[in-house]
C-alpha cells in the first residue's frame, strides 16, 4: 500500500470522495454533514493524502490547519473492497505524524453517532483521542461528537 499526498484530479480519488459524502449523508440526519466537498479539500489549509493499491484509491484521508497550534483530521473514508486491511489505521497515522511535524498541541475532529461510526470511533480511540467538546465553528447538533487528541503527549 502506498500513501502520498493527492492532488484532487485523479478519477479513483474523485470516485473515493463522491463514495464519502454519500456515505455520510445516507448515514447522518440532515443538516449534520460537515464533510468537506472537493472544493473544500483544494482549500489552502487542507492537506489530503490517499492509500493506493495499484491505481485504486483505497483511501483517504485529510489535515486541515484551523490555527497556528490546532488542526482537524477531515474526510476519512475507506474503499469499502479494502475495509479491515489497515488502511485508514496508515491514513490517521500519516495525519497524526504531519500535525505533529506542524509543532501542532492539538489534533481534533467532528463526527457522527451510531453504528456506521462506530469502527471509525474505535480507531480513534486507540490512538489516543479522546471524547471533549465541541471546537472551531461546529455546533452541537445532538448528532455530532468531537474527540480530541493532545498532541504535546509523547507518541503512543
Amino acid at each position: 500500500m502506498d500513501i502520498r499526498r493527492d492532488d484532487l484530479t485523479h478519477p479513483s480519488t474523485l470516485a473515493l470522495l463522491s463514495l464519502h459524502l454519500a456515505g455520510m449523508h445516507a448515514n447522518s440526519p440532515p443538516g449534520t454533514v460537515f464533510a468537506l466537498d472537493l472544493s473544500g479539500l483544494k482549500a489552502p489549509d487542507v492537506t489530503v493524502w490517499t492509500a493506493w493499491e495499484g491505481e485504486l484509491a483505497c483511501g483517504v484521508g485529510a489535515l486541515r490547519q484551523l490555527d497556528a497550534e490546532n488542526g482537524e483530521v477531515k474526510s476519512m473514508r475507506t474503499h469499502p473492497d479494502h475495509l479491515r486491511k489497515g488502511v485508514a489505521a496508515l491514513l490517521l497515522d500519516t495525519v497524526i505524524l504531519a500535525a505533529r511535524e506542524r509543532k501542532f498541541s492539538r489534533l481534533s475532529l467532528e463526527t457522527g453517532r451510531g453504528p456506521a461510526f462506530e469502527p471509525a470511533l474505535a480507531l480513534y480511540r486507540r490512538r489516543g483521542f479522546v471524547d471533549g467538546g465541541r471546537f472551531s465553528d461546529y455546533e452541537d447538533n445532538g448528532f455530532s461528537q468531537f474527540l480530541h487528541l493532545d498532541l504535546r503527549l509523547p507518541a503512543a
